[in-house]
């Protein structure tokens, strides 16, 4: 994109093989307009049926969030944030694909591949169960990976605090990347 890479690829220790990073991201839900604010709920490049969707500047897929940052973060990268900002109209209602196509882009040019990504999902309803295939699916397109380096996990919050009210989703993704 068009900042340049503020990570300097000499500080890697040659010796280590491996690096991981830990990627999270939450979005409040809102009913759908012209109800409330909320976009259709995008999960992992999936659209889900719901009445209730993230309130976000761009798509707001919160697990392609999250795995960006998982990813940038095992690189010691500015994090999705600064690399693509809120505040920054070309973004609105971006395809989150393009924060992670970036971010594995980024490890490649610098000597990186994903080793595998995990991902817990907290979203009350609905349920992604019937939907992690084609989660998994789709990301491991996005990175170029088999889909048996990516794994998708769905949890409740158990009808407790924001989570549990179904008002939110929250995301939580671990990145293994490996010398190439």
């Amino acid at each position: 994109m068009s900042e340049a890479h503020p990570a300097n690829p000499s500080t890697f220790d040659p010796a280590v093989g491996v690096r991981v990073g830990h990627g999270y991201d939450l979005h409040r839900l809102e009913p759908l307009a012209p109800k409330g604010a909320g976009r259709a709920l995008v999960v992992g490049g999936v659209r889900l049926d719901s009445d209730c969707g993230p309130v976000a500047h761009s798509d707001g897929d919160a697990l392609l969030h999250a795995i960006t940052d998982a990813i940038l973060g095992a690189l010691s990268m500015p994090d999705i944030g600064q690399l693509f900002p809120d505040t920054d109209p070309r973004h609105a209602g971006e395809d989150s694909s393009v924060y992670v196509v970036e971010a594995a882009r980024r490890a490649k040019e610098l000597g990186w591949r994903i080793g595998n990504l995990d991902a817990t999902v907290i979203l009350e309803r609905p349920k992604i169960g019937p939907h992690k295939m084609a989660m998994r699916e789709r990301i491991a397109r996005m990175l170029g990976v088999d889909v048996g380096s990516v794994n998708v996990k769905g949890k409740t919050h158990e009808g407790v605090g924001a989570l549990g009210e179904g008002r939110a989703i929250e995301v939580h993704v671990v990145a293994m990347l490996v010398r190439a």
